[in-house]
């Protein structure tokens, strides 16, 4: 594929025509779609539309008259109409009326407009994407910040439900400076955001997108975006982008049936149609479709900065039979469930995206066990950074909503994950999927009284964070919100004040800072020889104990979880070195709400061997805890 710049109103050349057509286009934001001329002089437009009788831009500056403003199909076989409105001015409001072959006209959104009408209007706007970047400290540091190597805890973030004004969304002005501060002060690395790009239906929490090229107008303008991006950026802090290429809505402005045909999606609807989310799925078999969506990535790393996409429903996309009954789906060539154009695609997605923006990362939130994911497409992968790991998050959860009494009976449960932690490059989610539909928040998914309930929420983030894997959290988790999230109205900021949420506040902020200060619980997150199981076996007692391992010279990280609300005495586990064992962290310490059994700071090693270790210590786990160990910088190894 071709790296292309795009210039402040460029016009499609030869080259541009070439490669959109071949599919390996990246660069067609400022190309296709309405762009403003220098110096007052309109705006230019192009549009993809090969099946269409007739092309006509309609907006503000023509009053909405098809008749003033009609476009001239290209004499190249592209498809492609063109045209300049010389009165068309910055943020006016247009559509593309077009005429299909059989003589219907409908009026549609512009697929590669830079801005968009607030919702529930439907147009787009003309938009210049000026904006003076201040961030070019953090991106020079970018690559080694989100090296494979390198502390990585996201905050998973919906804009519209994470703090309001009277009812009202914050502007990226305010989200800037309130959400900064907040993930600052708890320690995480990122921010990602559920998509920002247009949709029309808010209650799809951005998934059904519309703008492939346009933030939501509900927060603010595009600069007032790439203000909030670059503020939080000067923080230290990364964001990431939901980014949806597996399917888009049936909305009439939209793309589906763009030019009286199904230009962006399959006809036939056992390929074009979803089943599950009423939408049409993108025919990334065909080469225009593909240097759309290609472009549409980097559009967003390269315009906007983010660091990372979260490329979402890749499971969707993989699959012919997804979410589909035998009869229902297409066979491929070779009469397999794969979707080979969507392989194809998702690797030319992430070489691009390594080619183009490097130290940028690609993420999938892929549900299925497809073989390697995260590996590079040269070994047979599909070249993404990381990978979710789904497997992981319904086997805690399940496990942790087990009344402790019955825990012992599902000991492999929770262990299972590390059987194949290091076959992919794997974030650990806690996501908004876990967390609506009647499924409950984290802590009323926790069994038991009150103080039981807090006391497992603690001990699983202990786990969480001890686990190998960068680490994923939604909004409201990082304080035990009681209810589930509701997208309308905001987070029950006055409880995160009350004392026990307060403590699972303080909590989340103490694992973002030991996770970030400890290289043996993040640098070797993808490595087998960073992980060694002490115990796993003890299912009676329901204990977990593990060593984390940095690289030669980290000293290692004892993580034990006692998962019974039953606290052990004199509790041996082996360990490879003498000396104290410094008590990191203990999750049923008092300043996080617990009972303050403990350790009293660290325990000596003595010569008992155990647990094929010469050393050993023996400990006090409170119950329903998690706890840290590290041992001082003077001990030696075995």
């Amino acid at each position: 594929m071709q790296k292309t710049e795009r210039p402040a109103a460029a016009r499609l050349t030869d080259q541009d025509l070439h490669y959109f057509r071949e599919g390996t286009h990246t660069a067609l934001a400022g190309r296709l779609g309405g762009v403003l001329l220098p110096g007052g002089q309109g705006a230019a437009f192009a549009v993809w539309a090969p099946n269409a009788r007739a092309v006509c831009v309609i907006g503000e500056w023509n009053d909405w008259d098809a008749g003033r403003e009609p476009l001239a199909a290209r004499s190249d076989g592209s498809g492609i109409w063109e045209g300049v409105a010389a009165a068309a001015r910055q943020g006016q409001v247009y559509k593309y009326r077009i005429q299909a072959a059989d003589g219907r006209w409908q009026d549609k959104a512009d697929p590669y407009a830079l801005a968009a009408e607030l919702p529930p209007a439907t147009g787009s706007r003309l938009w210049a994407l000026d904006h003076r970047w201040q961030d070019q400290d953090w991106l020079t540091a970018r690559a080694a910040r989100q090296a494979a190597d390198a502390p990585m805890s996201i905050y998973e973030v919906h804009p519209g439900s994470w703090r309001r004004n009277d009812g009202q969304f914050l502007g990226w002005h305010a989200l800037a400076l309130a959400l900064g501060e907040h993930v600052q002060a708890m320690g995480f690395t990122h921010v990602e955001l559920m998509p920002v790009t247009e949709h029309p239906f808010y209650g799809s929490w951005g998934y059904q997108t519309t703008g492939y090229f346009a933030p939501t107008a509900r927060y603010g303008s595009p600069q007032d975006l790439k203000y909030f991006i670059d503020h939080l950026h000067g923080l230290g802090i990364g964001v990431i982008l939901d980014w949806v290429p597996s399917h888009f809505p049936t909305d009439a402005h939209g793309l589906q049936e763009f030019d009286g045909t199904h230009l962006y999606e399959h006809a036939d609807p056992r390929q074009g149609f979803h089943p599950e989310w009423n939408s049409s799925i993108f025919n990334v078999g065909r080469n225009e479709v593909r240097s759309f969506l290609l472009s549409s990535a980097l559009f967003w790393l390269r315009e906007y900065h983010f660091d990372a996409l979260r490329v979402d429903a890749v499971a969707s996309m993989l699959y012919l039979d997804y979410a589909r009954q035998s009869g229902e789906w297409i066979p491929n060539q070779f009469g397999g469930r794969e979707n080979l154009e969507a392989v194809h695609f998702l690797r030319m997605l992430n070489a691009a995206v390594a080619r183009e923006q490097p130290g940028a990362l690609v993420i999938a939130e892929e549900s299925t066990a497809w073989p390697g994911v995260s590996h590079p497409a040269d070994e047979g992968g599909l070249g993404f950074s990381m990978k979710w790991n789904m497997g992981w998050m319904h086997d805690t959860l399940k496990y942790f909503g087990l009344d402790p009494v019955y825990r012992r009976h599902h000991q492999g449960q929770l262990s299972f994950s590390l059987v194949y932690a290091f076959h992919e490059r794997f974030v650990l989610p806690l996501s908004h999927d876990e967390v609506v539909y009647g499924k409950g928040s984290l802590l009323g998914r926790m069994p038991g009284d009150a103080w039981q309930k807090f006391a497992n929420l603690r001990a699983l983030f202990g786990f969480m964070w001890g686990h190998p894997g960068k680490k994923l959290l939604f909004m409201g988790g990082e304080f035990g919100q009681g209810r589930e999230w509701a997208h309308e109205g905001e987070l029950d900021w006055a409880q995160s004040r009350e004392p026990w949420h307060a403590g699972v506040a303080k909590l989340v902020g103490d694992l973002n800072r030991l996770y970030r200060a400890e290289p043996a619980l993040h640098r070797r997150d993808f490595e087998a020889e960073g992980f060694a199981w002490v115990a796993h076996d003890d299912s009676e007692a329901s204990v977990f104990a593990f060593l984390r391992k940095g690289a030669e010279g980290d000293s290692p990280v004892l993580v034990v979880s006692n998962l019974t609300p039953v606290p052990r005495q004199g509790y041996r586990l082996g360990v490879p070195l003498p000396g104290l064992w410094r008590e990191l962290l203990n999750t049923d310490a008092e300043d996080y709400g617990g009972a303050g059994l403990g350790n009293h700071g660290g325990v000596r090693a003595s010569d008992h061997g155990a647990h094929g270790h010469a050393h050993s210590l023996v400990l006090t786990l409170p119950p329903l805890s998690t706890l840290m160990f590290r041992p001082e910088p003077d001990a030696h190894a075995d």
